[in-house]
């Protein structure tokens, strides 16, 4: 009876071990988004040896993949659609998400054309906010086709931008409140009728 146990206890400390080594590269990533990280910093910051680090993650590619696998997917999570009922909560939802990464994801959009890694990670949360806004916005896309759909779903990606945030919270010194309100006055003549 014991074994079973023990075999629980381990797979749990390894998973563990493998979340502690992602946190340190997403810690390090966003510190320095187009700066190399190195194993034996990421080991470093979470307590392993570059061994364990690279038994469990094949390397610095499969640590970066796994890395973005996890963080896209916790995007996912924080910005679902289906939790969406109406603007306001939208909005809400997106400036709350850029209030924790907005900076961060400032800083690696600054660095895609100098970091070849970073192209793609920038490409995927590109593709994952106008899906978000397809998503959220669907009403306001009905009835649309060709060009007018693709011109107001380019709208109300840029309305909902992370450098719209940053002109609104950071250039301006808007609050997150005051952000919010003055993204979805932005929004209102896209999404009237909807």
């Amino acid at each position: 009876m014991r074994r079973p146990y023990r075999m629980t206890a381990r797979a749990e400390r390894v998973a563990l071990t493998g979340e502690r080594i992602l946190d340190a590269a997403v810690s390090a990533f966003w510190e320095r988004p187009g700066e190399p990280i190195t194993l034996d910093e990421v080991a470093q910051r979470a307590g392993v040896t570059v061994q364990t680090v690279i038994r469990r993650f094949g390397g610095r590619d499969g640590l970066f993949a796994a890395a973005t696998e996890r963080e896209l997917a916790r995007v996912r999570a924080e910005r679902d659609p289906s939790s969406v009922r109406d603007t306001g909560e939208a909005v809400a939802q997106l400036v709350r998400h850029y209030e924790a990464m907005g900076d961060g994801v400032l800083g690696l959009l600054a660095e895609e054309l100098r970091v070849p890694a970073l192209r793609d990670v920038a490409e995927a949360g590109r593709r994952f906010h106008r899906s978000w806004c397809s998503a959220v916005f669907a009403g306001a896309l009905t009835g649309l086709t060709g060009a007018p759909r693709d011109r107001r779903l380019a709208q109300l990606v840029a309305v909902c931008d992370v450098y719209t945030w940053k002109l609104l919270r950071r250039d301006s010194g808007l609050s997150s409140s005051e952000t919010e309100l003055a993204i979805q006055e932005l929004l209102e003549p896209l999404l009237e009728g909807s």
